[in-house]
């Protein structure tokens, strides 16, 4: 009986395990997951639209208008114009060091709004108020702003005389801020704002983003933005739906990695047949060394040479945003700030990330391309170079406006050519255009140069990967095009977020997964097989948690519940395939012993990228610890409550954008150049020195400061409201500024010891370039593990 009991179960796991690894039954689970997917964040887009705060006018009970709709627009027009989004934060979203403007404006208001009550209270009653009747009085005031005063009819927001000598008193506080530069609450650049009208306007956006805030979406008993940020002043706390979802949030986690966790179970009971190479022979240093690349692969190295200076100039940049903070240059007597302002600095890091780790992907896209044809496809070599001059005419154009942009040289211009003041989406809509135009290029580039590696009715085959996750980044990027600088903020924050996170963590997770994927099969630790199976549950899990994830970006900016529920389950679940990763770190660490299985790396010879696998392994690491350990902890609709628009949201985005992308970009760049120069001119010592010192200079940075120095600011939050934890008073000293000085110690080792060494020797061996070939043996020599 027993035996029976056995028989079945192995036979019921048997066919469990053979569904899944059978490549015919994929189509299903895939359409489900985009079917689900897509409807999903087709809700969030409706909602965005339907359910958004109106950005409407302000009066007075008289009827006198004090705001009206356009003046928001133009507010918001300036906003974006100096790239404020850059020095501080609005709904929680930009840089994290200035303050969050509706944060600030909110607790300004509820101050005044006070004040007038007292002085009200004095004047009818011929005395002040006693500490108990101030506790009454605050608390009428916290009623008094959760009142909704929009009147539909006429579209536009009815103000009592409290909210009215408010209104009058941010406006001069703002006039403070941005032009009084004597006063201890001051923007921190001289002459950057001068013009009056447009502080006022500025004024008048900020006004309406605390109004969104704090007033109560019709039908409900809390705020449209669920009564974020956290200011007990203001009557700002968590709401039942905040608690409820985080509860439920946590409760799908475990139950999906239970499910998880039982599937690694089966999987783990395979043989070893789906890992390893059939040939049992790795890439040698032998084979590195005789390696003779094609024309197309000789010119990838441009693309790599330009990607390491956009990575150094991108950390350089970073060095003079936190200078702005501690003024190391202030000890040798320079002063920049002025001619290149924090704005235009941390402008230039952002983007200049994307932009090296962009290049890398495509040097290394068209470097591989080749190698799955087994052959050169004419006519390539003019279209890359094509490619390379659009990106050079991108980068330099693009760059060149974020500094004139906000320093008013462009005039009306500044949209198309200069900075366009989204996070992650600097640069002017030109240069956005000009970028779709690379993309749909380089998709044409690698069509071109896989397409006789295609096999009929083989849909999963590891080109066909490649070619998914290229069409699906251009497509993503179209959103960024719907918004326009006057468009409700909070519409427009919706198409933004559909750029930075659908290609962060959707398509890019499976160009991702797919290049690494084909890297192991090349270095001959995988088979073709093995990885193909890789990259499609990798799919399914980072399409099925990612494409929804995205609504935990819009916790806060002003969606209905609904949103928050999808942003609870779902991006809390995205943490699960990074489980998957970690399960398999011991297997994928030891991936040269398991593919060797038993023959000693003696009998082969060296293998030839053991200093490139490391990066690989890195990419396992960061993906586990940056993305998942540090991305998990501020998830939760309740954690994030608190956690939004402090350094803990900086500590994971370093994390997981240099620890993943990074590493992966830079082993991807290694891997090509290695065989491109010549053997005799590489550089093993120094590249590993340069590996540990950026893997290592990372873990500072996040040890020493951006993690500890977000949990003071969490803490800040909790006790005191978002407002303080972003004051001049809180991040400009005591124990939060002592943090961003050893801040110094991790980039200087990442800088000093980790870039710069990397970029000396890659620019060096620019004359060290083997000579391209004219036979395909050498392609086919190198692509032996690439078989079906």
């Amino acid at each position: 009986m027993r035996d029976k009991e056995a028989v079945s179960g192995k036979n019921g796991f048997k066919k469990n395990i053979d569904y899944w690894m059978n490549t015919k039954n994929w189509w299903a689970p895939l359409l489900f997951i985009l079917i689900i997917s897509l409807a999903g964040v087709g809700m969030i887009g409706y909602q965005t639209y339907n359910d958004a705060p109106p950005m409407t006018g302000f009066r007075t009970l008289d009827g006198t208008v004090l705001i009206n709709k356009a003046n928001i627009e133009e507010g918001q027009i300036v906003f974006h114009k100096y790239a404020l989004m850059e020095y501080g934060a609005f709904f929680g979203d930009g840089a994290q060091r200035g303050p969050d403007f509706t944060a600030e404006a909110l607790h300004q208001i509820t101050m005044y709004v006070n004040e007038y009550r007292q002085k009200q209270f004095k004047a009818e009653n011929g005395r002040p108020a006693n500490p108990n009747e101030q506790k009454v009085i605050a608390e009428q005031v916290k009623q008094e702003l959760k009142k909704n005063g929009y009147d539909s009819t006429e579209g536009i927001v009815v103000l009592n005389d409290g909210y009215v000598y408010a209104l009058e008193k941010v406006r001069k506080y703002y006039l403070n801020v941005f032009l009084d530069t004597s006063s201890e609450n001051n923007f921190p650049l001289k002459n950057y704002i001068t013009d009056k009208t447009e502080i006022l306007n500025l004024s008048n956006f900020f006004f309406w983003g605390a109004w969104v805030c704090v007033t109560e979406r019709p039908g409900e008993n809390f705020s449209y933005t669920h009564n974020w940020p956290y200011d007990v002043e203001a009557g700002n706390t968590p709401t039942s739906p905040v608690v409820l979802w985080s509860v439920l949030g946590l409760l799908a986690f475990v139950l999906l990695c239970g499910i998880v966790l039982y599937f690694i179970g089966q999987y783990n009971q395979l043989s070893n047949k789906f890992f390893k190479p059939s040939s049992k022979e790795l890439l040698t240093a032998g084979s590195v060394r005789d390696f003779v690349p094609t024309k197309t692969q000789r010119a990838s190295y441009k693309f790599f040479f330009v990607a390491i200076v956009l990575f150094f100039v991108q950390v350089s940049s970073g060095f003079v945003t936190i200078n702005e903070f501690v003024d190391y240059l202030g000890f040798f007597g320079v002063d920049i700030s002025e001619s290149f302002p924090i704005t235009v600095s941390r402008s230039w890091h952002l983007m200049l990330s994307l932009y090296w780790i962009s290049t890398c992907w495509i040097a290394s896209s068209i470097f591989i391309l080749p190698i799955l044809a087994k052959k050169e496809v004419k006519f390539q070599l003019q279209l890359i170079n094509l490619l390379f001059m659009l990106l050079v005419v991108l980068v330099a154009g693009s760059l060149t406006g974020m500094v004139l942009g906000p320093m008013g040289l462009l005039g009306d211009w500044w949209h198309a050519l200069g900075h366009q003041g989204w996070e992650f989406v600097d640069f002017g809509q030109a240069f956005q255009v000009l970028l779709m135009l690379i993309f749909v290029l380089w998709g044409i580039i690698v069509f071109r140069g896989i397409r006789p590696a295609f096999v009929r009715g083989m849909p999963w085959n590891l080109p066909n990967w490649i070619m998914y996750s290229i069409i699906g980044i251009p497509l993503l990027f179209i959103s960024g095009f719907v918004a326009r600088p006057e468009t409700n903020f909070v519409i427009a924050d919706f198409w933004r977020w559909m750029v930075v996170h659908m290609w962060v963590e959707a398509f890019f997770e499976v160009f991702i997964t797919v290049i690494v994927s084909y890297l192991m099969v090349l270095m001959g630790l995988v088979s073709r097989n093995a990885a193909i199976r890789v990259i499609y549950f990798a799919t399914i899990l980072f399409l099925g948690t990612g494409l929804l994830g995205i609504s935990h970006n819009f916790y806060w900016n002003a969606k209905p519940v609904a949103t928050m529920a999808l942003g609870s389950i779902f991006s809390t679940l995205q943490f699960v395939p990074l489980i998957l990763l970690t399960v398999e770190a011991w297997r994928f660490k030891n991936m040269p012993r398991i593919a060797l299985e038993g023959i000693k790396p003696s009998e082969l010879g060296d293998f030839g990228f053991s200093e490139v696998f490391l990066f690989l392994i890195a990419v396992n690491f960061w993906n586990f610890f940056g993305a998942g350990v540090l991305g998990i902890i501020i998830n939760l609709p309740i954690m994030n409550y608190y956690e939004h628009g402090t350094y803990l949201t900086v500590n994971h985005a370093h994390a997981a954008l240099m620890g993943v992308y990074g590493n992966i970009s830079l082993a991807a760049m290694l891997f090509a150049t290695k065989l491109l120069f010549k053997a005799k001119k590489w550089n093993k010592k120094l590249v590993k020195i340069s590996f540990w010192s950026i893997n290592l200079g990372l873990m500072l940075m996040v040890l020493l400061d951006l993690l500890p120095a977000g949990t003071l600011q969490f803490k800040a939050v909790v006790e005191n409201g978002l407002w303080f934890a972003r004051s001049d008073a809180f991040v400009g000293g005591g124990v939060f500024q002592s943090l961003t000085w050893l801040r110094g110690i991790g980039a200087c080792i990442f800088l000093f010891g980790g870039v710069v060494p990397l970029l000396l020797f890659i620019v060096s061996r620019a004359s060290c370039l083997k000579r391209a070939g004219h036979t395909d043996r050498s392609l086919i020599k190198i692509a032996r593990h690439d078989t079906i």
